[in-house]
């Protein structure tokens, strides 16, 4: 991947920046260490030592008592008369503190200290300076190098992952409601990546929904509409009483449809919009399903079974939205069944499951894998007959995620579908959704 004008931009700014602080640190500092005193303290000692001894000897011994210093100090020191202190001045800047001039230039430095009550100064020097030198610059930029080197490699993942990230955005602006940032490097980016990446594909689903919920729209409501203005063509012409009544039940029928399927389709246009507000709290699983089958059974001619656990289990879960997703289950097995369906419960230690079960025809292989998704249902004609916009599964799908959990559909022994629920018993402190490969 090249790097973008942003990148170099950034980068250069970032280097150029350093020089400039390194230059100006620089300068400050060695003001400051050429102003300072305290720089020189070391060397201060030192004068001062040889001047007390020097003070309690006398003169003669003075040459013997400076060599010795210089040999214990391992610096250049040496005694001169104060009129003689012109001609050994080194041609450099100098300071003046206390009664101590320090000549200096970029590498070296003399110290001069008048001594009190003789006419004589001490010289020391010259010594190396303890200001930085200016030789010491390539050291500096090594170092600027190294840090430049530091900024790149922590710079450039950053710039590959926003130029990824404009990339995506471009897409989005032009109508690719599925546009991913993907593989960011780094650590900075990818929680961004990743909400992004979230709202663009809660998006493209609500964009998808509307697409698909249109296109229901279209083609469940024309039907009956047809149907309608037919009934009412054919009612002006009717003569017989028995004929009308006939047509005004068709019409009213068609109308009952329609009130239907617009009630289906706004309580799934509600469920995908947002998620409402669940109210989990611990209720008896089981006689949940008991009154579900109970319900159930009073318009079903065939065998509808409940067959419970064990023990009554007490779990946690929404008792509205649960009784719907049931409902939905076993409203779909007394469609497609024959004659028998089978409801029963299952739980461990962190999940439980619903399983309804009927002996119908099953379900093809491929549609199993779109069975849950909106408006998908195995008669593509879209009769009368074959039931409604296929949102039941649909619904119950969404209200298993709310229960950080999933539905599931495989091959019942009794011949069947075997729809399943399955969800956490604990939904109080949940950390993770459930994931779909467990």
């Amino acid at each position: 991947m090249s790097l973008g004008r942003s990148f170099f931009a950034l980068y250069c700014v970032i280097i150029f920046g350093l020089g400039i602080l390194n230059w100006v640190l620089d300068e400050f500092w060695s003001m400051q260490v050429e102003q300072d005193v305290e720089s020189y303290t070391g060397y201060k000692t030192v004068l001062r030592a040889v001047e007390e001894d020097l003070l309690e000897r006398p003169v003669y011994q003075w040459p013997d008592i400076v060599e010795q210093a210089s040999l214990r100090y391992a610096l250049p020191i040496k005694v001169e008369d104060r009129a003689n202190i012109h001609l050994i001045a080194p041609d450099s800047n100098h300071i003046v503190f206390d009664n101590i001039s320090v000549y200096y230039d970029d590498k070296r430095i003399t110290l001069f200290h008048v001594m009190e009550e003789q006419d004589k100064v001490l010289v020391l020097g010259p010594v190396k300076s303890p200001t930085r030198p200016r030789t010491a610059a390539i050291i500096r930029l090594f170092i600027i190098m190294s840090l430049g080197l530091v900024l790149f490699v922590w710079i450039w993942p950053i710039s590959r992952d926003l130029t990824m990230f404009d990339r995506a955005l471009q897409q989005f602006t032009r109508g690719n409601f599925n546009a991913k940032v993907l593989n960011t490097r780094s650590a900075v980016i990818r929680p961004i990546a990743q909400t992004f990446n979230k709202m663009s594909g809660r998006i493209n689903s609500l964009v998808t929904s509307h697409k698909e919920l249109t296109n229901a729209v279209a083609h469940e409501l024309r039907t009956p509409l047809a149907r309608s203005r037919f009934s009412l063509e054919v009612l002006k012409a009717a003569r017989d009483d028995s004929d009308r009544d006939k047509y005004i039940e068709n019409i009213t029928n068609d109308i009952n449809e329609l009130e239907i399927l617009v009630k289906e389709m706004l309580v799934y246009a509600s469920f995908e919009n947002e998620q409402p507000n669940l109210s989990f709290s611990m209720g008896n699983l089981t006689e949940l399903l008991r009154h579900q089958v109970h319900s159930a059974a009073l318009h079903f001619d065939g065998s509808l079974e409940l067959k419970p656990p064990e023990s009554e289990l007490l779990i946690e879960y929404d008792p509205h939205f649960l009784n719907r997703a049931v409902s939905n289950l076993i409203e779909n097995a007394i469609k497609y069944t024959k004659d028998r369906i089978l409801v029963s419960v299952t739980a461990d230690n962190q999940y439980c499951q619903i399983c309804v079960e009927d002996n119908g025809d099953g379900v093809d292989d491929q549609f199993k894998k779109v069975i849950f998704d909106a408006f998908s249902r195995f008669d593509q004609s879209r009769g009368k007959d074959t039931g409604g916009l296929g949102l039941g599964l649909a619904i119950t799908n969404k209200i298993m995620i709310w229960h950080h959990g999933k539905a599931s559909i495989e091959d019942s022994p009794l011949g069947g579908a075997k729809f399943l629920l399955t969800w956490p018993r604990k939904q109080q402190g949940q950390l993770e959704t459930f994931r779909e490969d467990e």
